[in-house]
């Protein structure tokens, strides 16, 4: 168990690093570090000297490594760390966001998904001088969610500034689970000011949205109501249903989770379900090959936030031990230098930077290194 980090009144940081009980065999435990080692040091090698990853236009594509590194659970690769955390620090706006402004361009810098994502990654790091920045994007985070008295209310989309009523799923889980886990920063907010937070109640009616009550997609989860990704079906009493799709749906299980919702809640059984009738690892179930990488990151992220060691099934006694058949499954993956790749585009998957920090990130939750 790590201990906690007991400076200038910053043990709030410790939660964070909350380490699981071994999950793994010892042989597959070897192998997944070895994997993870390898992966860190292939990563290091494509930073930039500003210290960013692939674009520096969209600060998420240097958080997602710099999440990585930090929940590695060692001391490596500290410079590299370093500059990240330097580099994401120099994105801040005024606003508190973390993002970089494109003028004209449809969800502009895509403010809440890139501040949502290094929120989380500058937490990781557990670094007292990140503290103030992380408090001023909760501040921006919180203000982004929608208001107002129609099917977006609740809910999150890619940027704060167009100010126009757009949602979804995706941009709403991650806003939820960047709240969620530095919550416990608001502790350390000055005297004074406002402490920050959502409308979680407004948050987790908006995500049942998109969650299907009915049919063989019941428990799953769409992208939003207008545009679900995955497209519609008729059933058989003519109502059209939302489909839904695998990294979408532990989507879903994790804002519920965040939400507050017991594992046993029918909401959060339903969706766990639905992931056991359409349990694979060779596919993002409804949308093939189009962001594996991203589906297996959430997937822990999901699990991991649950409490769930293993998927259960229904009218059945042998329940999925995902950590194990994640953690061996992703090595499979693993290129020889160390790094992985979709050939599949959709969603920037062909960028081996995002491909690796996702995968990373989801061994290292299997492993029980964070969560």
């Amino acid at each position: 168990m790590k201990k906690a980090i007991c400076m200038t009144g910053l043990c709030a940081f410790s939660f964070l690093h909350t380490l699981c009980a071994q999950t793994l065999p010892p042989d597959l435990d070897r192998k997944v570090r070895t994997s993870i080692d390898k992966g860190l040091a292939w990563l290091v090698t494509r930073q930039r000297p500003d210290g960013a990853w692939s674009d520096a236009g969209m600060p998420a594509l240097t958080a997602l490594p710099l999440w990585a590194l930090a929940s590695a659970g060692t001391n490596a690769h500290l410079a590299a760390q370093d500059r990240a955390v330097a580099f994401l620090l120099g994105c801040q706006r005024p606003d508190g966001g973390i993002y970089v402004p494109q003028p004209g361009k449809k969800g502009s810098g895509l403010g809440n998904y890139n501040t949502s994502i290094s929120v989380m990654a500058l937490a990781a790091t557990r670094r007292p001088e990140t503290v103030p920045a992380i408090l001023k994007a909760r501040d921006y985070i919180a203000a982004s969610q929608h208001a107002g008295d129609d099917a977006h209310t609740g809910g999150f989309g890619y940027d704060k500034a167009a100010q126009r009523a757009y949602t979804d799923l995706n941009n709403t889980h991650y806003a939820l689970d960047a709240m969620r886990r530095t919550q416990h920063l608001e502790e350390l907010r000055p005297a004074g000011q406002r402490r920050a937070d959502l409308d979680w109640e407004a948050a987790l009616a908006y995500v049942q949205q998109m969650q299907n009550s009915e049919g063989e997609g019941r428990g799953g989860f769409a992208y939003n109501t207008q545009d679900p990704k995955a497209g519609t079906a008729t059933n058989a009493s003519g109502r059209v249903m939302l489909r839904a799709y695998g990294s979408m749906t532990y989507a879903g299980l994790l804002a519920m989770v965040h939400a507050r919702l017991d594992k046993s809640d029918p909401r959060v059984r339903s969706a766990v379900a639905f992931c056991a009738r359409h349990w694979t690892l060779e596919e993002n179930p409804g949308q093939g090959q189009q962001g594996l990488y991203f589906y297996f990151n959430v997937m822990a992220r999901a699990l991991s936030a649950a409490g769930l060691d293993a998927v259960p099934r229904e009218q059945r006694q042998d329940a999925i031990r995902w950590r194990e058949e994640l953690a061996a499954r992703v090595i499979a993956l693993q290129r020889p230098d160390g790094s992985w790749q979709n050939d599949n585009n959709r969603w920037w998957e062909n960028d081996p930077v995002l491909a690796t920090s996702y995968t990373l990130l989801a061994l290292e939750m299997a492993a029980g290194l964070t969560r």
